[in-house]
Parts: structure tokens; sequence; C-alpha cells
């Protein structure tokens, strides 16, 4: 047999969906069907409103009508308590969807006996229960009910009666118990016999409070065994887990500008991954919310929706501020495309913001999301606390294919986040202070960018009227200069490169001058040397004819004689004239 069909053979334990947010979610399908779930926790951590959600979701939404039986408030004050949360508990109760009951127990009335049972509460339960037809009930507080029960064996064996009364009956019941000091509960005994076990906390660290949820135990079922946060608001009880459910989610290759140009070809040439988270960080007035607005301003100029959180400074002052480099955020304001939400996380706590977050993505449904700055969200030592709401915020906006732009105020030059949150981001920008020359300018540079090729170099950029400009930084033997120093080195460069230019002109004007020079010198010894060999010439032509002359005289001279002269002749030859061309 396969896999598959050992899969499809195998029997899962029957679940009763709660309604509450999240919590069916990591227990699977919801509580026990048919089994009593203990939950308990110490005072003010929502455990009546947890049970009363369980029942009032069961017959509003499920047509599964219930019971409610308290053993400390009454039926009135009950429904006075969930009125805020739209709970309109008298109706159900006239709709015969709802039965609430308070029973008083007073100590000094009980007296423990040997025969001590719970007959007369069974019998109330069980009409309450056949009255409307209950399938799920609640007991609300266990505690008070064995108050007066010292002995610990009559104690337990009251309490697994009850337990497996409530199974017989086939209803899923909840049962609340106040915390005690190192047990669960306060009698450490209704764990054991509870089927699944739910505790509720409520704790305070550096003046912000959470609360959390923890599942201890759960027979017969896998279950979620972290603890989750959970908040109680306007619309009720919220446990948050369930952005941080899976990484399922699809990812886009389009991509979309930066707002600044020259940032784009950084990036490939194109800009971010629409739908990745994007973190710039740096320290303080370095520029981090000058490019939370370009990056705004130009979704907006797309037709985008941008939701701003804006946890220091009021949409005002934001607005306000950014125009001075240019860039109108009013406008986009009043034509409904840009959506400010300005409030403190600690005007919320974490996970309460975190759900004021949902709410207003849900209501606005942005195309892309601007946090300025995520180091509010971390107060004193939370950075735990913060790390696991950043993450499922994060998951969040991902599985909504959301745009993120995250700012975060860094504190030192290796300080780049102050809580682990790398593997979340897909594109990281540092920006830097780059103090020289008395001056401080701003230098940026990529430190991750991923599934692109990107620019590893520093940028200097400047706010300027126009909006954030990248410049060129100089990088040599002094290392990175920017500002006065960069136009300094540069202006000095500038000069340099002009001398050496002139230098070579001129060496090229002397090496002209030179050529010109030799060429004439040349051009007047050849004709020197012309005039020198036809001056010789004319000399060895006219010495010739004189030889020539005396020779003639000779023979004319002997011929009047009439003597016998030998004639010898002259060895004097006539000379060859060179008429080759002396270079």
């Amino acid at each position: 047999m396969d896999k598959k069909k050992i899969a499809s053979t195998v029997q899962t334990l029957p679940k009763s969906l709660t309604g509450i947010q999240g919590l069916d979610e990591i227990t699977g399908g919801g509580i026990p069907k048919g089994r009593p779930t203990l939950v308990c926790g110490s005072a003010g951590c929502g455990k009546t409103l947890f049970a009363m959600e369980f029942l009032v979701h069961g017959a509003m939404m499920y047509n599964e009508p219930g019971v409610f039986l308290a053993f400390e408030e009454s039926e009135k004050d009950l429904a006075v308590n969930v009125v805020s949360l739209g709970y309109d508990l008298d109706k159900l109760v006239a709709d015969k969807k709802l039965v609430l009951d308070h029973v008083h127990v007073e100590r000094k009335e009980i007296e423990e006996t040997g025969e001590y049972d719970l007959e007369g509460l069974f019998i109330r339960l069980n009409y309450a229960i056949d009255s409307i037809g209950a399938k799920r009930v609640v007991l609300d507080t266990i505690e008070t009910l064995f108050s007066g029960l010292p002995n610990p064996l009559i104690l337990r064996s009251e309490l697994r009666r009850l337990f497996q009364w409530l199974k017989e009956k086939g209803v899923t019941a909840i049962v609340t118990g106040e915390r005690g000091e190192g047990t669960l509960t306060r009698q450490g005994l209704e764990e054991y016999v509870s089927d699944c076990v739910i505790v509720l906390d409520h704790r305070v660290t550096e003046q912000s409070s959470t609360r959390r949820l923890r599942i201890v135990k759960y027979r017969g079922s896998t279950h979620g065994t972290n603890e989750y946060p959970f908040i109680i608001e306007e619309t009720g009880f919220s446990v948050l887990p369930i952005t941080s459910i899976g990484q399922e989610h699809t990812v886009s290759s389009e991509r979309i500008s930066s707002g600044i140009p020259r940032l784009d070809t950084m990036l490939g040439n194109k800009g971010y991954y629409r739908g990745s988270i994007v973190l710039v960080s740096g320290t303080a007035g370095i520029g981090k919310s000058s490019l939370s607005a370009c990056f705004s301003d130009a979704a907006c100029a797309r037709g985008e929706k941008v939701l701003y959180f804006a946890l220091e400074e009021s949409p005002q002052q934001i607005m306000r501020n950014m125009l001075s480099i240019g860039i109108d955020l009013e406008q986009w304001e009043k034509k409904g495309l840009l959506v400010f939400h300005a409030k403190r996380p600690t005007f919320y706590g974490l996970e309460s913001y975190l759900t004021a977050m949902h709410k207003a993505v849900n209501d606005f449904k942005p195309m892309v999301v601007v946090i300025d700055p995520l180091s509010s969200f971390i107060i004193g030592t939370n950075q735990f606390e913060a790390k696991s709401m950043i993450m499922r915020m994060v998951d969040f906006l991902k599985i909504n294919h959301i745009s993120v732009f995250m700012t975060h105020l860094t504190t030192g030059v290796n300080d780049y986040t102050g809580i682990d949150i790398s593997s979340l981001i897909d594109t990281w920008l540092l920006l830097r202070d780059i103090e020289l020359g008395g001056e401080r300018n701003r230098g940026m540079y990529i430190l991750k960018s991923r599934g692109m090729a990107h620019s590893n170099q520093i940028r200097e950029f400047k706010l300027t009227d126009h909006g954030v400009e990248l410049l060129d930084v100089y990088v040599g033997p002094e290392g990175v200069l920017t500002g006065s120093s960069r136009i300094t080195k540069e202006a000095k460069e500038k000069a340099e490169q002009l001398l050496r230019n002139q230098e070579i002109e001129n060496k090229q004007l002397a090496l002209d001058r030179k050529r010109k020079a030799i060429n004439a010198q040349i051009d007047f010894l050849k004709a020197e040397f012309e005039a020198e060999e036809i001056e010789t010439l004319k000399n060895i032509e006219l010495n010739k004819l004189r030889e020539n002359l005396l020779l003639q005289d000779r023979v004319d001279m002997a011929k009047n004689r009439k003597g016998d002269i030998v004639i010898k002749t002259s060895s004097i030859t006539k000379p060859k004239r060179n008429d080759a061309k002396t270079k």
C-alpha cells in the first residue's frame, strides 16, 4: 500500500472550529470535539472572553447552541461585558441559541463529607443543555466550584467525574481556570484530566504589554507548540500566527522604479522587484525618509496605492519636509493614492500595532507599503518580540504581493538593524556618513539585492531641490573622497591633466620646429654643394682647355721647326658631373 492510500485510511480527530482568528490554524481545525478543553491563565488574560467567543461563534457561525455556566459573574454582567465587542447575548438567549447561568458558590456553606459529589450541578447543567440542544459548554471558573475541597483525592475524583460526564454528554466543553503557583491551575489537577490545555499569559516588559497563548497539550492531534501573541480588540479575540504559516507565496519578475534613476541603474538598470522587501538603514539625518518619499512618489505617479506607516513624524511634517527636495506628496494624498497611518507602536503595543496594520492594509488594499522607521518597534530589550512581530508582518505583506519599503535607524557604522532580520530582506541599501575635510557627506551602497546583478560601488548622493541625486565618488590612494574634498581633488586632477596636455603640445611644436630647421639646413647644404660642384667643373674645363691649347702650340711650333717631336696625349680626362641630389 502506497503512502497516499495509507494517508487516506488514517482517521483524524474530530474537531470543533472556534472561529477565533488564528487559533483554528495552529490547532489544525479547532479544539477536540465532544471533549473538554482547559483554558487557564492569570487574572485579566482573557479566559472568559475566549470562552464566550467560542460559544458565540458556535451559535452564529456553525449553528451549534451553547451553555455558559459562570461561577463568578452574573448573567447581566456577562452580557454587559461583551456588548463592546458587538455581541448581543440577550438576543442569542431569546433565539434559544445560548443559555447563560450563574451558580453562586459560597465557600462557608460547603461541607466536606465522604459522600460529596456534583450531582446537583450535573442535573442543572443537563437541563440547560437539553433545553436548547447545546453542542458547546463553558464552565467559568472551575476552581470556584472546588474551593472548599482541601482533600486532593476527593477533588481529583470529582474532577474526573465532571470531565467524564461532559464527554458522555457529547458536548465540546471549555473549562477555564486560574493559574497556580508553579502549576497551570490552582489545584494542579485540571490539566491532567483535560484532553486539551491552552495557557493564556499577559506580561509586561519595558512598560509594553504583550499577551501570549500556548497549547500545552492536545491529545490525539498535532498542534503548534510555540507561544503565539494574541490581542483583544473591538472585534474580539485574535491569535496572530497566521502570517507565518508558510512560505508558499508567489513572486513576480516585474521591476519597479525606486524613484531615483541612477539608483535604478545600480539595480541592474531596472529597479526593485515588485512584491520584494526593501530596507534602507543608516544614521540620523542621512536621508532614509527622503528615499521613502522618492519611492512613494514614483509609485503614486504609476497610479499605485501607497500606505505610509509614519511611526515618528506626523503626515503634515513629512509632506512639508519633502517639499524641500521637490517631492509633493500632498497631491497624491488628495487624489486618494497615498494614505498615512501615523501612530507610535507604544500607543498600541507590538501585537496590537500588527493587527492595526492588517486592518489598514485590508481596508485600503495598497500595492506599496512604507514603514518609517522600523527601529521604532524596538523598545528596550524586546528585540525577540520585535523580530517575531516583523516576521509575521513581512509574511503577511508578501502573501498579499505588496512591495514593502522599510527604513531603520542605526547608531553606528556596524549597527545594521539591531535585530536579526537580514533573511527577510530582498534588497538592502546602506546609507553612510562620510566625514572628511571638516565635512559630513552622504554615501550609499547596496549591501545585497537578491536575484539581480547590482553595483558594488559606494556612491555619494545629495538631497537637492529636485530630488535625490547620486554622484560618482572619487576613489584613489587617499581613499574615498566626497564633497569639497572630491571637488578639490577633481579640480586638481583637471589642472594637472591640462598641464600635461600643454606640455605634450609644446613638445610637439618644438619637434616640428626642429624638423623644419633641419630640413632648411639640408636644403642650404644641398644648394651650397651644387654651387661648388658647378664651380669645380668650370675650373676643370678651363684647365683642360688650357692644356689643349698648350699642346696645340707645341704641335704648331714643331711644324714650324720641321722637327721630329713626339706629342704625348694628356692624362687629364673630362670629369663626370654628379647630378645626383644630395639629401
